[in-house]
């Protein structure tokens, strides 16, 4: 599954992706790209045990894979 949430102003990103995450089965991965580093995110997806990968794109966007 893959979420762009470029040109989207905080928290909207987060709470897409957060939304998107409830409905990944366990074991999938989603792929979302933002126009920043999602800081906030992160400690979310720590908290509840998620793997993620950060990965910096050539246009200045961040590439985050996250596996539930």
């Amino acid at each position: 599954m893959k979420l762009d949430n470029r040109g989207l102003e905080p928290p909207e990103p987060m709470m897409r992706t957060l939304a998107a995450l409830e409905e990944l089965p366990e074991g999938e991965t989603l792929s979302i790209i933002n126009d920043r580093r999602p800081m906030f995110l992160y400690e979310q997806l720590e908290e509840k045990g998620y793997k993620h990968v950060t990965t910096p794109q050539d246009d200045g966007s961040f590439l985050i894979e996250i596996t539930k």
